[in-house]
């Protein structure tokens, strides 16, 4: 089977976007690819967490991919620190990265226009593995052979300068490294936060999966709505409490409220409620999985060491080929 391979950062509570829009449908292509995914722990360390509040969001997320059905007997899991390859070739791609390939980068970008609005700096904030990022990431897509790898559209550019980079190497020392292809799921849906806009952790407006259930129920509330009252027609289209609910209610009932919305009838209140027992209701067995893992970290561990040594079985040969490729192997 063709191999796909998927990153995740371990950036904090696992909301419904990151699942719908990331997750979900990661997961669901093991039907078609040998899926090999990874705790890109590494990438973690360019915002300086603490220590102990890395480990807590390497297990979370781990956690979190588990618990959701990831079957790690049939995919490799791992965390990106555990395969020692992956620092050597990124180290050997390095050296045929031109510079001005990083600077189009639009993580290094972002932040330069985000300084010349605020007047500091072009560099203020920019570490060397901000800057880099690009070659590590190159380094984690083309050590495993992958065939894929699944992005947004705004991460479009991950796939392609990783491609440059192995291009630039096999047009330097011979055909040595294959070239990856971005697959970009068209028909995602994007799931609005509790405020309209995007849902995302940086507008603290997310439903976060994992969290208690009253503090679940505590943010579905916040869900913004306006002042129509009940008996007044309103339009569902525009209302983001709708848009979420659909993701949670039957085809039926979501017609039904549908029509609530439209002829009057609906209150915002009893809806909200309905999604938070829809939300409970639909997570109850990942919420049980991930809790158990979480009080058990033991048996993460155990998976991810498994999963590194399957990965290191596929990256090695990848390695070797291009050291020999470049003069540092006989």
């Amino acid at each position: 089977m063709k191999i796909s391979l998927t990153g995740i950062k371990p950036t904090g509570n696992i909301h419904i976007g990151n699942y719908f829009g990331a997750i979900k449908p990661a997961l669901a292509l093991t039907e078609k690819f040998f899926g090999v995914y990874f705790v890109a722990d590494l990438h973690a360390l360019n915002s300086n967490p603490t220590p102990k509040e890395l480990q807590q969001l390497i297990y979370a997320v781990a956690a979190t991919w588990i618990a959701f059905g990831l079957d790690t007997e049939k995919a490799i899991f791992f965390r990106q620190s555990d395969i020692h390859e992956i620092p050597e070739l990124t180290s050997i791609l390095s050296a045929v990265t031109p510079k001005g390939l990083m600077n189009r980068a639009h993580a290094y970008k972002a932040v330069l226009d985000k300084n010349a609005e605020s007047g500091r700096d072009p560099d203020d904030g920019v570490n060397m593995g901000l800057y880099t990022y690009p070659i590590l990431m190159a380094a984690d897509i083309l050590l495993y052979n992958s065939d894929v790898v699944p992005v947004g559209m705004d991460q479009r550019q991950h796939v392609e300068i990783a491609r440059d980079i192995a291009e630039n190497l096999n047009r330097i020392y011979g055909k040595t490294l294959k070239l990856p292809e971005g697959l970009i799921a068209e028909d995602v849906q994007s799931i609005p936060g509790i405020d309209g806009r995007k849902m995302s952790k940086s507008y603290n407006n997310t439903l976060p999966v994992f969290v208690p259930e009253k503090e679940l129920r505590k943010q579905v509330m916040r869900i913004v709505t306006d002042s129509t009252p009940p008996e007044e027609p309103k339009n569902p289209e525009t209302c983001n409490l709708f848009q979420i609910y659909k993701f949670f209610g039957t085809a039926e009932r979501v017609e039904e409220v549908r029509q609530l919305y439209l002829n009057g009838g609906l209150a915002y209140g009893a809806l909200k409620q309905e999604l938070f027992e829809n939300m409970l209701k639909a997570f109850q067995p990942a919420r049980e999985r991930f809790n158990y893992l979480m009080e058990n970290k033991s048996e993460i561990d155990q998976i991810l060491t498994q999963g590194a040594e399957k990965a290191r079985e596929l990256g090695r040969p990848v390695l070797a080929r291009v050291r020999k490729a470049v003069g540092i192997d006989k």
